[in-house]
Order: structure tokens, then C-alpha cells, then sequence
């Protein structure tokens, strides 16, 4: 890489870095080109990016951001996972590792909060953020469900009384 090259790239994951909801460093030392493509197609599938970054660059770029504390995390031959979500790239970093023991996560950061291993681990068993929104507006619907059940259900007894009734009379 040239250093014009390394000055965008820099600039470019500072960015990153800045934007994202959540940052996963892991070691791939030892992952197949095949099972990398895989990893970076199913995180580009739920709406994350992998990228393998020198770590000396990355320490560079994470200068002045909120996740600055997790520098030490860059040792050996690390990847970084990302994601505007701060749940999808924990959980499918998490999903691949444990299909694939060559992935190891070191930790990662969530804003200003520096994870480890455990952490994202425990982050990956949340909920996504739309699942969270689907039960939201499930719990919403069901009272208003269950209202209009109970409104309509009077005005249909009253319809069948009244219709009793009047085969009643006819029957007379």
C-alpha cells in the first residue's frame, strides 16, 4: 500500500469506527479464502461489513473515537466485524465461530463501551433490533385485539337474542 492508499483507508475506517453500533475483533488465523467469502456474504446479507485491516492502521484510525479503548484487542491477525445494528454483527460473528473454531473473538466496543469476549458473546443472544420492534408492535395490537372482540361480542348476542325472537314470533 502506498501512503496516500493508507491515509484513505485510515480516514476511511475512522469513519467507520465512528458510525458503526458495533465493532467485533476476532483472529482468523488458519480461515479458508472459501469460508472468509462465506462469512463476508452472510455478514453482508444482514446488513454488516468484515474487513481484515492492519492493525497498525487500525490503531491509527481508532484515535480519537469513542471506542479508542479497545487498541489492545489488535494483536496477531485480527478482522474487523461492523454494523450500524449494534446486534447484528455480534450475532453473526458469533453464528460463524461456532461453526468454524478458527474464528476467535477478542472483543470489540459499543460506542464508548469497551467489550470482551463474554460480552459480545452475551450481546449476540439479544434480539435484533427489528425483532424487538415486531414484538413491540405485537403487544401493542393484541389489547386493541382483544378490545375489539369484547365490543363486538355484545352486539352479536343482542343480534341473535333479537333474531330468537322474531323466529319466535313467526313460529306463532
Amino acid at each position: 500500500m502506498e501512503r496516500a492508499e493508507k491515509r484513505e483507508f485510515v480516514t476511511e475506517l475512522n469513519e467507520v469506527f465512528k458510525a458503526s453500533g458495533s465493532v467485533v475483533v476476532a483472529h482468523y488465523a488458519g480461515v479458508t479464502v472459501a469460508q472468509m467469502n462465506d462469512f463476508r456474504s452472510k455478514m453482508r446479507a444482514a446488513g454488516g461489513t468484515v474487513k481484515v485491516a492492519k492493525n497498525r492502521l487500525a490503531k491509527i484510525a481508532l484515535q480519537g473515537t469513542e471506542s479508542e479503548g479497545m487498541t489492545n484487542l489488535f494483536k496477531g491477525q485480527t478482522l474487523i466485524a461492523f454494523s450500524a445494528d449494534p446486534i447484528t454483527a455480534p450475532k453473526i460473528v458469533m453464528d460463524f465461530a461456532k461453526t468454524n473454531d478458527k474464528i476467535v473473538v477478542l472483543g470489540g466496543a459499543m460506542g464508548a463501551t469497551t467489550l470482551n469476549a463474554d460480552a459480545v458473546k452475551s450481546l449476540a443472544t439479544l434480539p435484533s433490533l427489528d425483532e424487538l420492534r415486531a414484538r413491540l408492535v405485537g403487544m401493542i395490537q393484541t389489547p386493541a385485539t382483544r378490545i375489539a372482540g369484547v365490543v363486538q361480542a355484545p352486539a352479536a348476542q343482542l343480534a341473535r337474542v333479537f333474531s330468537a325472537y322474531a323466529k319466535k314470533d313467526e313460529a306463532a
